[in-house]
């Protein structure tokens, strides 16, 4: 999927966020938004996830050439970020049949192999409220990268994740690299450094009363 970002532009109350953003995210490769703390990070991925409403601007969405529309996107976007809420009266199981009846599974790996890799073994029937943070960061990565869509967002991905997490992360995340658009927010290096591209979201920051 490619993702045009025109004159994008954020304000919370009377305050921008960033703004004047001009960029294009191109199918198939791998980009990572960096910045200091509060330059919006988070919130430029949560735009285009189409979470939150755009101030200025507009984005544009194309898929097999075609562009797509707010309709369209729900079945193309696969999102995973610590804030995002789990269903936590499901047990593990529960909640992968749950999005994996919504969002269609990648081919070529079983529920059963995606537990097993992730470490979480021997879980599968515990209630998502009972997990440490850790497991349920595994499992909100879970979601996303097996999910089969073209544009994967990603936002601080090893957050409350163990070395072994991390590693585990890794080593799923290059495997899709050149398959699917991912767009990864983070300041941490080895959440994005096989990213072909870096914006700096600090540079859109406007001056005061512009």
């Amino acid at each position: 999927m490619q993702i045009t970002l025109i004159d994008i532009g954020k304000r919370f109350n009377r305050q921008w966020i960033f703004k004047g953003i001009d960029t294009t995210f191109e199918d198939s490769k791998s980009y990572a938004l960096v910045g200091n703390n509060g330059s919006g990070k988070s919130t430029l991925l949560q735009l285009i996830y189409n979470y939150q409403t755009i101030s200025k601007g507009q984005i544009k969405y194309e898929f097999e050439q075609q562009v797509l529309d707010e309709n369209d996107l729900i079945h193309k976007i696969a999102f995973a970020a610590p804030y995002l809420e789990l269903i936590e009266e499901f047990t593990l199981n529960e909640m992968l049949d749950f999005h994996f009846g919504f969002l269609p599974k990648q081919s070529g790996i079983s529920v059963h192999e995606m537990i097993m890799d992730a470490g979480l073994a021997g879980n599968e029937h515990k209630q998502i409220r009972y997990f440490s943070s850790g497991m349920k960061q595994r499992l909100k990565l879970i979601l996303a990268l097996f999910s089969y869509t073209p544009l994967l967002l990603l936002d601080e991905p090893c957050s409350n994740l163990d070395e072994q997490g991390i590693a585990w992360y890794r080593n799923i995340i290059q495997k899709q690299l050149g398959k699917r658009t991912i767009i990864i927010a983070s300041n941490q290096l080895f959440e994005y450094d096989f990213c072909e591209a870096v914006l700096n979201i600090t540079y859109f920051k406007p001056l005061p009363n512009l």
